[in-house]
Formats: structure tokens, sequence, C-alpha cells
């Protein structure tokens, strides 16, 4: 009997301040389970500006505890007054000076299930992100949900073929990649990237993107936000290149086993061969 996940993602430019961009996604949880939604995923850095565009240790400041913060618990009492799972990707700090770039996964009963930070960490102009995180020493979980097992990896990860894999081999069905993009630097990787990594590792992928130029810099971030399954085909249709947007879809778990009967990548892999690819 197929089984289908009516998952959901979000993307929305940069409100001003965190409050008031906390509660467009408070508003966005709501929306996406009023649709049906059983597990919905936030932009990177969701509740802040891309604040990377520049470096400045005043955003420290946007870094929280997790799960012990105010935000996780907050989503944590809207996850389960109406039974969705939620991704939050989020600042943490872990203690004074030692923050990552981390996404928390709250189950659609309230709970939290644990987290995944962020493992590859740009360091280029406009991305300056090594100024404000530390490389993520979380491996790559997958987390048991309501939904089914999903799994986690944030923007600049999807670049890295090897963390994508781990998460196949842990048993995800679905991986979240939040991010923040922008158009002219990274736009032909976007279309490429993750459903070649849906293809590669049998796998939806849902591809999430902000939107708009913030006032820390001139990136245009370029939406674009897409659900693809394990074809590598979209889901439905691709959200817009400017617009808030929440995408709704119908994901059928069914094509996991027939596209994995198919092609037996897991079978075939010869990881006694590989080696040399961790050398440093």
């Amino acid at each position: 009997m197929s089984r289908v996940i009516r998952a959901a993602l979000f993307q929305t430019a940069w409100t001003g301040d965190k409050e008031s961009m906390i509660q467009v996604h408070e508003q966005a949880v709501r929306d996406a389970a009023a649709q049906g939604a059983q597990v919905l995923c936030f932009q990177e850095l969701f509740y802040g500006p891309y604040f990377c565009q520049v470096q400045d240790k005043a955003f420290y400041d946007y870094a929280e505890r997790i799960p012990e913060g105010p935000t996780v618990q907050r989503f944590q009492s809207l996850a389960r007054a109406l039974g969705i799972v939620l991704v939050l990707p989020m600042y943490e700090e872990e203690q004074p000076g030692v923050l990552y770039n981390t996404a928390a996964v709250i189950d659609a009963d309230g709970s939290y299930l644990g987290k995944y930070r962020k493992t590859h960490i740009p360091q280029v102009q406009g991305f300056w992100e090594k100024f404000y995180f530390r490389p993520g020493n979380s491996g790559w979980p997958v987390f048991d949900t309501a939904v089914g097992r999903i799994g986690v990896y944030i923007c600049y990860d999807r670049h890295f073929p090897e963390g994508w894999r781990a998460l196949g081999l842990e048993g995800a069905e679905i991986v979240f990649n939040p991010s923040a993009t922008s158009r002219g630097l990274s736009k032909y990787l976007w279309q490429l990237e993750q459903p070649a990594a849906a293809a590669a590792n049998e796998y939806f992928v849902g591809a999430i993107n902000r939107v708009g130029v913030e006032d820390l810099g001139d990136n245009d971030f370029y939406g674009t936000t897409y659900f693809v399954d394990p074809e590598a085909q979209y889901v439905g249709e691709v959200a817009s290149d400017k617009e808030t947007e929440l995408v709704v879809r119908d994901l059928d778990m069914a094509k996991l086993r027939e596209v994995r009967d198919r092609w037996q990548f897991y079978r075939d892999r010869t990881p006694g061969a590989y080696g040399p690819l961790t050398a440093p």
C-alpha cells in the first residue's frame, strides 16, 4: 500500500526584526497544517536576516541554546497543538563563543528529536560564515518522526556529495536542504545539485531558499524552493523567485522502493575502494 506524506517548505523575505519574523513563520505553520501538511521545513537561519553578508559580532546575539532556548520551545508548543513535524534552521549557541549553524527537529507531538549542525562552512564574499559558525560535529543524523525518516543538509553542504550519501545510508526518506543562496552565484547549481542528489541517493529532497535583498548587502536571494523525487523530477511547480510562498506537496513514498528496485546503487557500492576519498 502506498504511503503519501504531505510535506511543506516555506520561503520568505526578512521582515526587519526577529519577533515579526518568528510570527510570520508561526503563521506559516498554521497555514501548512490547515492544508493538511504533516511536516514543514523553514529556510536557513529562519528568524533572522542572512547576517553572514557582513562580519559583525553584534549578530552573535541571534544565537540561542537548542533545545532550551525560547524559539525551540515556542515551536514545540505549536507543533504539539497542530500535530505537525517541524524542521527549524537556527543559530545555535552551545556555550559562549561556541556557535553553530543548526537545524532542530521537532516531532508532531512537540517532542525534541535532535539537531543537525552544518558541516561545511564557507568563507567567501557575501558569505562570511566562518566568522559566525564552527564546523558541525553532529555527523549526519536521520530522525524517526511521525511521518518517517528525515534528514537535514544545510545550504553550502549541498556541494559535497558525501553527506548526501551518509543520509541515504542511514535510511533517510526525505532530506531537507534549507538555504540562503543568491542570484548570479549559484542559480545553475541550485537547479542541478539537489535533483542529482535525490537521484543518486534515491530519496526525496526539499530545497528551500529565502527571497529578496536585505539591508546588509546586495545578495539577491532567489527563492525557487521545490521538492524533487528520487527520479530527479520536480514534485509540482517550483516556487516564485521573488515572493514569499508556502509550498505544499504530496510525496508518494512508494517511489522510493520503485526506484531502488530498478537501480541497486546501495547494493553495488564498493566502500572498500573508497579509502583515498577520506585522505586529507
